[in-house]
């Protein structure tokens, strides 16, 4: 029972892809049937790639417009602006992030479609591949036990019986038939161009494939790489880091742009292909292969009938013919000749090897199996494969486009850090709740200070060899402060005791709390009220 014949229907992306204008560097229409030997037609594909250049130059254009408007204009000093500012830069990095992580997403998913397209492509040449080398197998294998095995026989044979006459004219038919078969064998296409082509048409397509899957992996990790580092910069509010994330971003900018100008490109050529792809394969088969050969694989239409049926069917007739003489010959010449025996079963063997070879070879060149793999590598390049590169388009300008607001915001991060700064620098240093102040204070000498302090209220040896205070002390002189530090274990209790001589308001007491710094203060003042008289 025959199979049904499989139609290829292209995609509604291929007609679409198909339909887009081209034209070449002279802005002249070229026509858009798939020739990529053709001069105008790469000039096209080039055009499109020159497009992509040019909104590159465009998209720099804006960035550096925005940077310079940027860098000129002057930022109100209120708090709420910056503020304001701070939270605009923040939101705007990440949802930029948000897209480039989106865009890599979809970036991975073009990918391996795209992967899996061309691999099913190259299973399918692979396939083609074995069968025509599986045809020129058979088919020389056959000729060779024809011409040179069933030719020693009956070489034997005719010494054998060479006193008969009418055994030497049956040898001499089955020679005959043998030639039949050589001849229709040799009108068989010979298939050994075709599969060195596509063994050539698949290494390079599994080579191109590798580079280009291992070359958007790498493009993926850089993007997230950058998202990573601009998200690092903002949290840590460096400038180092802002600043290496606005170079690898104008890399990345330039490399997402790069690849949307390839997949375009590539894009378009294999949609003219995928629209037309047995008139590309017919042009190019032409003077190699017969047409009414090629056409009976690209459409394998019941109404068609096999090119090579004239020739098995004389090779079965053939060898039918053979067998039945050589069974007549074991009848009734090996009686009279027993030495014919070994070389009569010889050809009988040697005649049903060829016929499980014709049985083979039926079904090697029956178009179904070729047809089929033709209809998967249509589906690998024109579904999976031409998707993906719609795809991996959209992860182009995605990441574009996050690249491109990225920039734009960095600079304005980058004020707002410097402004930041400068703030810090207007307050008093002597202000605890300036964080420069307090770096300050962790790397200088009032640790120094706090031990002479110590020293002499503990000291009470050596008070001659201390100078007194310069400063007026006030409610609470400074040494009461500090002895009310030793008293509770050499550190200052600031939650306990008010701030003395710094101007800052006393701190809220509980009357418990009152009444026993009131006492501590009395017996201080009392013990080394002469020490440091007013």
């Amino acid at each position: 029972m025959p199979a049904a014949r499989m139609e290829y229907i292209a995609p509604w992306w291929v007609a679409w892809l198909h339909s887009v204008p081209h034209v070449g560097l002279r802005l002249q229409p070229v026509n858009s049937t798939f020739n990529p030997r053709d001069a105008s037609y790469q000039e096209s594909l080039l055009f499109l790639g020159l497009v992509a250049a040019v909104c590159l130059g465009l998209n720099l254009i804006f960035l550096a417009a925005h940077l310079v408007c940027v860098c000129c204009c002057r930022q109100d000093d209120a708090v709420q602006t910056k503020q304001r500012n701070s939270c605009c830069v923040t939101w705007t990095a990440v949802v930029a992030g948000l897209v480039c992580c989106a865009a890599v997403g979809v970036g991975f998913y073009g990918n391996s479609e795209t992967n899996d397209g061309m691999y099913q492509l190259i299973y399918s040449l692979d396939n083609a591949n074995h069968t025509f080398s599986g045809i020129d197998t058979l088919v020389s294998g056959t000729t060779q036990q024809m011409e040179v095995n069933l030719e020693q026989h009956l070489a034997r044979l005719g010494e054998i019986f060479a006193a008969r006459g009418d055994y030497i004219q049956t040898l001499r038919f089955i020679q005959q038939m043998a030639g039949t078969i050589v001849a229709q064998l040799s009108e068989l296409p010979v298939w050994r161009g075709v599969t060195a082509e596509l063994t050539e048409l698949s290494d390079q397509a599994g080579h191109v494939e590798y580079y280009r899957w291992l070359s958007y992996l790498l493009l993926f990790i850089l993007h997230l790489v950058i998202c990573f580092i601009t998200c690092l910069g903002l949290a840590k509010r460096s400038r180092c880091l802002l600043a290496l994330m606005l170079c690898c971003g104008a890399l990345a900018l330039l490399l997402s742009w790069t690849s949307l100008a390839a997949d375009t490109a590539v894009a378009v050529a294999t949609s003219d292909f995928c629209a037309a792809p047995d008139t590309f394969i017919l042009n190019v088969t032409e003077g190699q292969i017969h047409t009414e050969v090629t056409r009976y694989y690209l459409y394998c239409s019941q109404s068609l009938s096999s090119p090579f049926q004239q020739a098995l069917t004389i090779f079965q007739r053939s060898l039918t013919t053979m067998q039945i003489q050589v069974v007549g010959l074991l009848q009734f010449a090996v009686p009279l000749f027993p030495t014919a025996e070994k070389d009569l079963l010889g050809i009988q063997l040697l005649l049903n090897s060829s016929e499980s070879s014709l049985h083979q070879l039926t079904a090697m060149l029956d178009c179904r199996g070729l047809h089929k793999d033709y209809l998967d590598a249509l589906a690998g390049i024109c579904y999976d494969g031409i998707e993906g590169l719609l795809y991996l388009g959209l992860f182009s300008i995605l990441a574009a486009l996050a690249f491109s607001t990225l920039i734009c915001a960095g600079p304005r991060a980058w004020k707002h850090f410097t402004t930041r700064d400068r703030d810090y620098d207007d307050i008093d240093d002597d202000d605890p709740f300036n964080p420069q102040a307090r770096r300050i204070a962790a790397h200088s000498a009032p640790r120094g200070q706090l031990r002479s302090f110590c020293s002499r209220s503990s000291g009470l040896g050596s008070q001659t060899s201390l100078q007194p205070p310069a400063q007026t002390v006030s409610n609470a002189p400074v040494s009461e402060y500090m002895n009310q530090a030793v008293l509770f274990g050499g550190n200052p209790r600031y939650e306990n005791v008010p701030l003395i001589g710094r101007g800052s308001p006393p701190p809220t007491y509980s009357p418990s709390m009152r009444a026993t710094y009131l006492s501590v203060a009395d017996e201080h003042l009392r013990h080394y009220g002469n020490d440091f008289p007013a």
